[in-house]
This record gives structure tokens, sequence and C-alpha cells, in this order.
């Protein structure tokens, strides 16, 4: 039986590493359990990082001035640079990695699903797009397989994930 090359990941924290989330919790993933027996994961959470703490008051990306920002609206923090600054050490510091499974919808992980709002106190998302951490990842290493824990739900993505790492692994 052929051996395969242990792949690393790059796994957003709350995905059952930490209670790490902005309220405290963690999300329990099927997925990811049984992921973990086959790959190295080294867990990240951004938010965390940047010192907001846990639990904390929500983030979100907003446009101001055409210009995408990170803020706390509760707080009126803008944490756009401390998440800038935290992703480009991050992702220098990675190492080889073979891929990143991510938080949807997270407005610092997510990759292609995060609300973008047109201002801090609008209750309407303008557009659908990427969180901070997740546009740096897809910027420095969209040659290998990103994804977050929602695509995994659906075999076709996560054969396509899965091969990827693979593939990624025997480089």
């Amino acid at each position: 039986m052929p051996t395969f090359a242990r792949p690393r990941v790059v796994v957003s924290k709350c995905l059952g590493f930490a209670a790490c989330r902005w309220n405290g919790a963690a999300i329990s993933d099927a997925f990811v359990r049984r992921l973990a027996d086959h790959v190295t994961f080294c867990a990240v959470c951004p938010e965390m990082e940047i010192g907001l703490g846990c639990p904390r008051d929500p983030i979100r990306v907003v446009l101001a001035d055409g210009e995408r920002r990170l803020v706390q609206p509760a707080t009126g923090r803008d944490v756009s640079a401390e998440m800038r600054a935290y992703a480009s050490q991050a992702l220098d510091a990675m190492g080889d990695v073979d891929g990143f499974l991510l938080k949807s919808r997270s407005p610092s992980c997510g990759i292609k699903d995060v609300k973008i709002y047109g201002g801090p106190d609008r209750d309407q998302p303008l557009a659908r797009g990427e969180g901070f951490f997740g546009e740096a990842v897809l910027a420095r290493f969209g040659h290998l397989p990103v994804e977050d824990e929602r695509c995994l739900a659906d075999p076709a993505c996560r054969d396509r994930f899965l091969a990827g790492l693979l593939a990624a692994a025997r480089k």
C-alpha cells in the first residue's frame, strides 16, 4: 500500500480547536475531526491574534470611501491595519503549507461569502466577498487548495480539496 506525505493544513481555530468565536463558542465539524487523523493542522484565529479577546463584540467588513475596512460597530474601533499586519506576518511565517480550511462567512477568515456592508450601522449587506485574512491567503496561496467548512459539506468540493492537498503534499 502506498504511503503519502502528511499534508500541513492551516485551519481556523474555531473549527473545533478552541472556543474563540466572537460569542465564545467553538464549532464542532465532523469532517475536520476525521481529517485530523490524516493531516497536520496549524490552527489560527486572526481575531484573537490581534487582541480582540473572547467573547468580543462582532466585527464586520464595511466599505468606507471606496475602501474595505474591518470595524467593530459596537465600539467604533477600526482594526483594518492590525488585521493586515497580522495576516502579512503570519503568512510570512507559515513555512511550507499544503492548503487552508477556513471559517465561512467570517469577516477575518471567510474566502467568498463574507457580508460587506455600506457602513458599520447598516443592516443590509451591499455584497459578499472575502474577509481580511482570507483575502490575504488567496492572494498569497491561491495556487493551493483553499476552502471553507461549508463547501466541504459538498462531496465534489471535498474531493477536489482532498486531491489538491495530496498533490500539494507530494511536491
